[in-house]
């Protein structure tokens, strides 16, 4: 089972507008849907905090917190689709600097889920 890890967008996820949270991924991850090719386990979950300037630090801490390196790190679907996106930083940009710093591959987006 692969280990992944989950890169939400703060801002929808904190007031519920167009994200109610991280349910429909860690759902898709759990059952191998959308863009997971296979149930996988969620090894850690990271909001990305306006302006993003903390990402790479967060994602950082959570795997020396954990002991665990992700196989895979996902840009979660309402970050990777937000309307209008996001001001700072665009998605892929994001993967860039994510698989720069940690060699691990960015997928973009996790669910179809509406």
């Amino acid at each position: 089972m692969k280990r992944v890890m989950v890169v939400g967008c703060s801002a929808y996820m904190n007031t519920g507008y167009g994200c109610p949270g991280e349910w429909r991924c860690l759902k898709a991850a759990a059952l191998g849907e959308g863009k997971f090719d296979e149930p996988s386990a969620v090894i850690g979950f990271v909001k990305c905090e306006c302006p993003g300037r903390n990402l790479v630090s967060n994602i950082g801490m959570s795997v020396k917190l954990s002991e665990l390196k992700p196989d895979l790190v996902y840009l979660s679907s309402c970050l990777v689709n937000s309307k209008p996106g996001c001001p700072y930083i665009s998605p892929d940009e994001m993967a860039k600097m994510i698989e720069g710093k940690f060699g691990v591959p960015v997928v973009l987006g996790t669910h179809d889920y509406h």
